[in-house]
């Protein structure tokens, strides 16, 4: 029996009779993990980790020599201890073992340590805190080996309540939250790694972010600053891996400005809508940080993002507008945050406003101006009116290929970005300005009235056309499963109007874009990658953002796309239920990839390996700990969705459809 002492504190590691006699095992004492062994009656806790190379001895063996002599094996290199001393064969005290008090008390096997000192700052809770006071307040990550120091410096801050950390299953996943996190409050958003695989796992996510112009903070562990470049295990050139998708990368090094580093690091995230990306060697985290070190602020560093229109430049587009009467408005994802101004132009105008597949959402559909989504996802609305115009005045779009936008109309492109104005052919005038200024500027210098057509009631006749044929269609059956036009036109209904749509890739997403009607839901969608998966990882970081931005606080999440994309990442279904994210996921399960099948008909190929084998993806759920529902007629399809919508809790509505109804 051990004496006490006023400075040690007594933890209960083992039940009597846990371990064997002759056996040893891992337990834990506060944070401190201890090998404890039972032999000849006696218990002995020393350090867990073996001298060598750091190896568990909790998970060795006891091994008894002819002597009677018995020792603790390390499992990795066989390095040899004496379970009641510490010490290796030979005695060599400077390669043994640190032993620790044991107490047997009646209700159990106690180990006593010395009371913790206060924990010593670090140069990773200098940048930790530097990061969330730029206001970095959501990461999604996974801890591991190579960023444990990291994970601490993290781990305090959530503590201090500054921060909401997601530990996830995939690292694709955490990229991909983050991006949606982003595209969906203009703020950044965190993912955390281990070096290597860890670290490349991020890659379509930040990539996705990157193209769609969303700042993300990549945080990856990497083996120490020391052994860097000889090939150690999981040493990758990090650096170079991602430089073609960081716009900021840097290593963190000893002699780094550490808070320097990270405020740069964020800013460069924010102001260039990018992804920016910090490597941190383990040896370097868990560094002492100096008495003086502050942690650093965004104050003074950041300038508004205000960018008002030349005069003459401004005249120019007005003399234009002047000279149509049937002029239409295109906005883009860019224009997101100015859509107030964009509408009163329109109004102003009597324009319709038809946008990209990106900015659906940013007029709700039932708005007397709305012409629906342009392109390959649209619907004939915006087709009938982008042929009928004479002027065409584009607000945030970059004029892909999928949108549409004729150029042989006459073009005033207005953007934020100088590389967007005239991208892929020129325009006829080419506004640099931030979107909701310059339209507020063209509003102001606008004559009081304007002889422009009021195309107002043939917008009205239009959709009445359209919505006809879409009710034509509910109908269609043959008895494969479900529509599409049934299930959006539910959707339609179903669906709060203030809710956060996250939408995947492929058929699922071309019917969403045509059938779906928005009232003031935001909608988001891996635009330009154009990445499978998306959509359920981008609904978690969504629902991160109604835990911490209050324009998002209490707003449903939805997340709809095909088996093929929920199967990428479906086992971060369960990270959803571990903190129990409220999110609804719609699931058209067709057991097949059916764009690509599409394709390959549309290009007289052979139909070859789209077929997919899946799971009851409601089942899945339920097994998961969530709540799963399964549609296979349409009069089960409004009473299952309102029931997963009153959930609270992440929930998959799994819908058998028919691939060849979209």
């Amino acid at each position: 029996m051990t004496n006490r002492s006023k400075n040690i504190e007594w933890h209960r590691v083992a039940n009597i009779d846990e371990l064997p006699e002759g056996r040893v095992k891992t337990v834990t004492a506060g944070t401190r993990s201890m090998a404890l062994t039972h032999i000849d009656g006696e218990y002995s806790a020393m350090e867990n980790r073996c001298p060598h190379q750091g190896g568990p001895l909790g998970e060795g063996s006891i091994e008894r020599g002819a002597d009677g002599q018995c020792w603790l094996r390390c499992p990795w290199h066989g390095w040899d201890f004496d379970p009641k001393t510490g010490r290796p064969p030979g005695g060599h005290e400077d390669s043994g073992q640190t032993l620790f008090p044991v107490e047997v008390r009646d209700d159990g096997i106690y180990v006593g340590l010395l009371a913790e000192a206060e924990h010593t700052r670090t140069v990773t809770d200098v940048m930790a805190e530097t990061m969330t006071n730029w206001g970095v307040t959501t990461v999604f990550g996974m801890v591991g080996h190579s960023n444990l120091g990291l994970s601490d410096a993290l781990r305090l801050q959530e503590k201090a309540s500054r921060l909401n950390y997601y530990g996830i299953r995939h690292e694709g996943a955490a990229a991909f939250a983050c991006s949606g996190y982003a595209k969906l409050t203009g703020k950044p958003a965190a993912c955390l790694t281990i070096a290597g695989p860890g670290a490349t796992n991020l890659m379509t996510g930040l990539w996705d972010a990157k193209v769609d112009r969303a700042p993300v903070l990549a945080l990856t562990g990497q083996v120490d600053a020391q052994v860097l470049g000889p090939g150690a295990f999981q040493e990758i050139d990090l650096a170079a891996a991602f430089a073609p998708v960081a716009r900021f990368s840097q290593t963190v090094l000893h002699t780094s400005k550490h808070a320097e580093l990270m405020s740069l690091a964020c800013k460069n995230a924010i102001v260039e809508r990018d992804v920016a990306h910090l490597i941190f060697p383990d040896d370097v985290q868990t560094l002492t940080a100096k008495e003086s070190a502050q942690a650093a602020t965004p104050d003074g560093r950041l300038a508004l993002a205000e960018i008002s229109p030349a005069e003459t430049i401004v005249g120019d587009a007005l003399n234009l507008l002047g000279d149509s009467k049937r002029p239409i408005i295109v906005v883009g994802y860019g224009a997101r945050e100015s859509m107030s101004q964009v509408i009163e132009l329109a109004e102003k105008l009597q324009a319709p406003v038809l946008t990209t597949f990106k900015a659906k959402g940013q007029i709700s559909d039932h708005h007397p101006l709305a012409a629906g989504v342009l392109g390959r996802s649209g619907t004939p609305i915006a087709s009938w009116f982008m042929n009928e115009c004479d002027l065409i005045l584009a607000f945030g779009s970059s004029f892909s290929n999928h949108t549409g936008i004729t150029p042989k109309r006459p073009i005033i492109q207005v953007d934020f970005d100088r590389m967007m104005l005239g991208k892929f052919h020129s325009v006829t005038i080419p506004i640099w300005g931030e979107i909701g200024i310059t339209a507020k500027a063209l509003l102001e210098r606008m004559p009081d009235t304007v002889d422009t057509a009021d195309q107002r009631p043939e917008l009205a006749e239009r959709w009445a056309i359209w919505r006809e044929e879409k009710r034509s269609r509910v109908a269609d059956d043959q008895g494969h499963g479900l529509n599409s036009s049934v299930l959006f036109d539910a959707l339609s209904t179903a669906i709060p109007a203030d809710a956060v749509i996250a939408v995947d890739v492929g058929n699922n997403t071309y019917s969403f874009g045509r059938y779906f009607e928005c009232k003031d839901q935001r909608i988001l969608m891996s635009g330009y990658l154009g990445s499978i998966g998306f959509s359920f990882s981008a609904a978690m970081g969504a629902w991160a953002a109604t835990q911490d931005q209050p324009n998002y606080k209490d707003r449903k999440v939805v997340s709809v796309s095909g088996d093929g994309g929920f199967g990428q990442y479906m086992g971060d279904f369960n990270t959803a239920v571990k903190y129990n994210m409220n999110i609804t996921h719609v699931l058209l399960n067709n057991s097949q990839l059916g764009k690509i099948s599409k394709e390959q008909r549309a290009g007289e190929w052979p139909v070859w390996e789209t077929n997919l084998h899946n799971p009851s993806f409601a089942a899945y759920a339920n097994l998961c700990g969530g709540k799963g529902i399964k549609v296979t007629t349409p009069d089960k399809l409004t009473g299952a969705l309102d029931e997963a919508l009153l959930h609270n809790g992440p929930v998959i509505v799994e819908v058998i459809t028919d691939p060849d109804l979209i």
